[in-house]
């Protein structure tokens, strides 16, 4: 048998966008090769362009118009000349025609054979070449039937609680939990959809509902040799929606003798399929310590900075050499586990809204020191609700678990992103929390919390209210870039502030002596409280009071100002020019209004049409995830104002209902 052919390249396309294109390209670069950008019409200005040796546009905004655009992506590999291609670890990552096309196309495809996705891209076809390769996988039905009424049928048979999840992709995507029979047919229809939306392909597969597991994944990678090796496991258990949030390697539930085997078993999987390149297995452990396998992504993860960490190998050079021909470097001996290291994913969302994703501009970007930052973000960044909702990801490691934990904590306390709600004070409330301090958080660790991880802290949020009134004031106009120079208010004379805090108006008297240089604010009837400026430049503050002083990160865009301090983020509008009195937001008034920026993905009653309250009205699609625009109160549809396919904004009316009688 002759030995493999090697493909070598020097100009490598990377067929993705953001932080996972700056990634692939740092490395590529590191290695001596040229690197080539393709880019949508949304991303013309975008950092992973500017850094790349070429760059191609490809496309208006939309992903399946742009970077899902197989046809546009080969047309930009062939005007830059690129030899290779890059998928990321995303988008067409893990789609088999893209790597015949490639094929095809005489360019060298950074990842496994079509063959080898096809096999393990397909959960069923997955759970099948598992079992023949002797890997415990979780019961459930994968019949080619997917009529409603056998999946009903094999739901009663596989029993409840279960699981139902897109069979052609994962994320989260897809994904429903069903407790009781009774909610099989709405989950079933609204999981279809999602897969739809998200994969261009509805069916689905049913497993058992493993209660309280933790999912573990290993890292493996093959050479086109035979070869295959694990670079040990990561712990993704804290997720909201299905989608991970929080990672961690090695796991804190993981035994020496459970890594053998899970690691054994999931080499043995790659190479039962020849599997050539990087790949994460994926199990659910259970409460025993019995592991089921879930699913394989046949692609570099979002996460494996971690492993990176704990293995200093670098996993994204390890994918260029094996798709130049080259053999693993290391041999499974050879690869070692040293210290701790946690990820955490920093999204454009609102916890407190249900993880709500959102758009909008940057106002600025803070990043931390100390830890490792993967990120495409600026300040000056427009988030667009094409793509998915990860900004950033914070990386901290260190000798042992409490000490990445405790430096991941202060790395995320010192991160800001003014300008749009995002889930860093969630971040932080769940890495201090005592069930992942203990290392005992599983699955159900963010649904069983709900509130607690999601709803910042009242009172300290309060306690910044002197500061953020004193920043109202002070930052009304622009700061010199030199900083803060004394505000001409007379000594004695107690300037009047206004300010929407939380929801709620607030109003403020503040009066600065000139002798001491110390400002008074007084909110509402409260005592006044002496506010000391240690210093205030565009962006950052120091201010003292009650006896501590704190760092602030701050931004201002006309009336809205976004004060960072710790865990906590505040959004203010500065009221001086509003009228006195509002109107209050609390009512139903009948009108539905978009929550957020997306596409209408089902319009789900008519004009005419009498809805209960509360019952789902209309659902948008943002960021890759299916949104239930609903009203609390029911009544008759009197208008329906967008059809499925409409791009909508923020605070757009959907629909109206008929008034009353």
């Amino acid at each position: 048998m002759s030995a493999p052919r090697p493909t070598p390249f020097r100009r490598l396309l990377v067929a993705n966008r953001g932080e996972i294109a700056l990634r692939v390209m740092r490395t590529a670069r590191a290695m001596g090769l040229e690197t080539v950008a393709v880019y949508s019409q949304a991303d013309r200005d975008a950092a992973h362009v500017r850094a790349a040796d070429f760059a191609v546009a490809i496309g208006p905004a939309t992903p399946r118009e742009s970077y899902l655009n197989i046809a546009a992506i080969l047309s930009a590999a062939a005007v830059s000349g690129a030899e290779a291609i890059h998928p990321g670890y995303g988008f067409l990552s893990e789609n088999p025609d893209f790597a015949e096309a490639c094929a095809a196309a005489g360019l060298v495809f950074v990842g496994p054979s079509a063959a080898a996705i096809r096999a393990m891209g397909d959960k069923a076809s997955a759970k099948a070449a598992m079992t023949a390769a002797g890997v415990p996988c979780v019961p459930g039905h994968d019949g080619t039937d997917q009529s409603e009424a056998a999946l009903t049928a094999a739901a009663r048979d596989v029993g409840f609680p279960l699981m139902i999840k897109a069979v052609a992709g994962g994320g989260g995507r897809g994904m429903r939990l069903v407790e009781a029979a009774a909610d099989f047919p709405a989950a079933l229809a609204s999981a279809r959809s999602e897969a739809m939306a998200g994969f261009g392909d509805d069916r689905v597969l049913l497993e058992r509902a493993i209660l309280r597991p933790r999912h573990v994944e290993i890292q493996v990678f093959g050479d086109r040799f035979g070869a295959a090796v694990h670079m040990g496991e990561r712990d993704c258990s804290v997720q909201r929606r299905h989608q991970k949030v929080l990672e961690e390697a090695p796991s804190p539930a993981v035994t020496p003798a459970l890594r053998e085997a899970m690691g054994a078993a999931s080499v043995a999987a790659a190479k039962a399929i020849g599997y050539e390149g990087a790949g994460t297995l994926e199990f659910l452990l259970d409460e025993a310590g019995g592991f089921h396998f879930m699913e394989m992504n046949t692609r570099l993860q979002v996460e494996h900075p971690v492993t990176e960490a704990i293995t200093g190998l670098d996993l994204v050079e390890w994918q260029l050499r094996v798709a130049m021909g080259e053999p693993l470097p290391l041999t499974q001996s050879d690869i070692r586990l040293t210290g701790h290291a946690i990820e955490a994913r920093l999204c454009a969302e609102d916890p407190e809204a249900g993880f709500l994703p959102q758009t909008g501009r940057v106002a600025l970007w803070s990043a931390p020191t100390g830890l490792r930052v993967e990120t495409a973000l600026e300040t000056g960044t427009e988030i667009s609700p094409h793509y998915d909702s990860m900004a950033a990801k914070l990386i901290a490691s260190g000798p042992t678990r409490e000490a990445a934990r405790l430096a991941l904590i202060a790395g995320l306390e010192r991160t800001a992103v003014p300008g749009l709600a995002t889930n860093r004070g969630f971040l932080v409330r769940a890495l201090a929390h005592p069930d992942f301090a203990s290392g005992e958080a599983r699955t159900d660790f963010c649904p069983r919390l709900g509130a607690a991880l999601t709803d910042p802290d009242p009172d300290a949020a309060e306690a910044l209210a002197p500061a953020a009134a004193l920043l109202v004031l002070l930052t009304a106009a622009p700061l010199p870039a030199e900083g803060f120079r004394a505000h001409p208010l007379a000594h004695g004379f107690a300037a009047p502030i206004r300010f929407a805090m939380g929801g709620a108006t607030r109003e403020a008297a503040i009066a600065r002596d000139r002798a001491t240089g110390d400002w008074s604010v007084t909110l509402g009837d409260a005592a006044p409280e002496p506010v000391a400026v240690v210093s205030l430049t565009p962006g950052a503050a120091a201010l003292r009071w009650r006896g501590r002083t704190a760092r602030l990160a701050w931004a201002r865009d006309g009336e809205r100002i976004w004060i960072s301090a710790g865990s906590v983020d505040l959004a203010l509008t500065d009221l001086a020019h509003a009228p006195a009195k509002t109107a209050e937001d609390g009512a139903d008034d009948g009108v539905l209004r978009a929550s957020m920026t997306g596409q209408v993905a089902a319009v789900h009653a008519a004009p005419g049409e009498t809805v209960a309250p509360n019952a789902p009205l209309v659902t948008l699609e943002a960021m890759k995830m299916e949104h239930v625009q609903r009203l609390r109160g029911g009544g008759q549809v009197a208008e329906m104002l967008v059809s499925k396919g409409d791009q909508v904004s923020a605070g757009q009316v959907l629909a109206r209902l008929a008034p009353q009688a």
